[in-house]
């Protein structure tokens, strides 16, 4: 099958064809292992490099980097046709906000090409949803594509309930790069990063902003620190002007990590938190980082949004409700000082199973 993705190329704080990374990468990755022939466009709103990615060992993938200034957006059409010439995808797989969706919608009905929406979160918390007639443009495509994929239950809820899309929808959660999260030696992993061997270490990565809820886990260190005086924090991403200007002799701010080093940071962790906020945003995703805790089998707390409840079988040793960070302190002192029950919590699942999932998906709604 001929697969065509048309996405942005930053996001979630990562760039899809620099890091490789994420949902956007994985899935389309996964599909060209499985043998589809898998083109992808990449629309930069910042100035990159514009052209061909390809890759020695992925032979049936390929990504086309286009800026949307000054011309991307007006000439975009023209330059899928160029892509698209002598190879008429069978699907087009379009995801990562209203603009993009838009673009892919358009050239899918020009050429007659099923057109399958994907929500990786809920679009209508960006900013560019913001864009008049935007919004309900965005949910008539909705309506009206061959399929929609979502990467949680809530989302799917709300496409039947404020989209009024009844059928056609799979659920196509996150997954984890299961060769790189596993688990590993703390020690090891302390060493690599230069983390204290033996501090309690508690911390996350991912993005360190006041949106997603970070003032809770500050809060709830500030709280452990005060009465366990072994307790330290490690942390690294991007952060907001509130995080940067956040300070605490136990804190150990890593920066921004290559994808690489990720796996230990979690490793070197005795309990990993999850932030976020009850908002438009946090009812509605799910996580990556909620996988890759659960492939690298690290104790964890994770605020009580979106489909995390599901995913964790309603145990409540794990949730905490976002914006309690005395609830969140309180749960991680229960992590450290019991045993983590690896056996009651659901295994990690891996991007060849999404791909897969997302495959079955396309035959059921006859794109095969």
């Amino acid at each position: 099958m001929k697969i065509l993705v048309i996405t942005k190329r930053k996001y979630t704080g990562k760039d899809l064809l620099d890091d490789q990374y994420g949902r956007l990468f994985e899935i389309p990755a996964e599909l060209a292992n499985l043998g589809h022939d898998v083109k992808g466009i990449a629309l930069s709103y910042t100035k990159e490099k514009e052209g061909l990615y390809q890759w020695n060992n992925r032979p049936n993938l390929c990504w086309h980097s286009l800026n949307a200034l000054p011309f991307g957006l007006i000439n975009y059409s023209r330059h899928v046709d160029q892509i698209a010439k002598s190879w008429k995808p069978d699907i087009i797989w379009a995801s990562s906000d209203m603009i993009n969706v838009a673009l892919a919608n358009k050239w899918a009905k020009k050429n007659q090409v099923p057109l399958v929406v994907d929500l990786y979160d809920n679009y209508e918390s960006f900013g560019l949803s913001k864009l008049p007639l935007l919004g309900n443009h965005f949910k008539k495509i909705c309506r009206e594509a061959r399929g929609v994929t979502a990467v949680s239950n809530a989302l799917l809820r709300k496409v039947e309930r404020d989209y009024g899309r009844y059928s056609g929808c799979q659920l196509i959660p996150n997954s984890a790069r299961t060769d790189l999260f596993y688990k590993r030696k703390k020690s090891e992993s302390r060493a690599k990063l230069g983390l204290p061997q033996e501090a309690t270490i508690i911390g996350t990565a991912g993005a360190i902003t006041r949106h997603r809820g970070i003032e809770d886990l500050f809060k709830a260190f500030e709280y452990l620190a005060s009465h366990h005086p072994n307790i330290w924090m490690a942390i690294a991403g991007p952060k907001d002007n509130f995080s940067k200007r956040y300070r605490h002799p136990r804190l150990i701010d890593l920066g921004i990590l290559d994808l690489e080093q990720v796996p230990d940071l979690l490793s070197s962790l005795d309990a990993g938190v999850i932030c976020n906020k009850a908002s438009d945003f946090g009812d509605f995703c799910s996580p990556l980082k909620l996988m890759e805790f659960l492939s690298a089998e690290i104790p964890f707390v994770a605020a009580n949004t979106g489909d995390i409840a599901e995913h964790l079988n309603q145990d409540e040793r794990y949730l905490y409700r976002p914006g309690d960070w005395k609830e969140l302190a309180g749960k991680i002192e229960t992590q450290l000082t019991g045993n983590f029950e690896r056996s009651t919590l659901p295994k990690a699942r891996n991007w060849k199973d999404s791909a897969r999932r997302f495959h079955q998906f396309l035959k059921a709604v006859n794109i095969d």
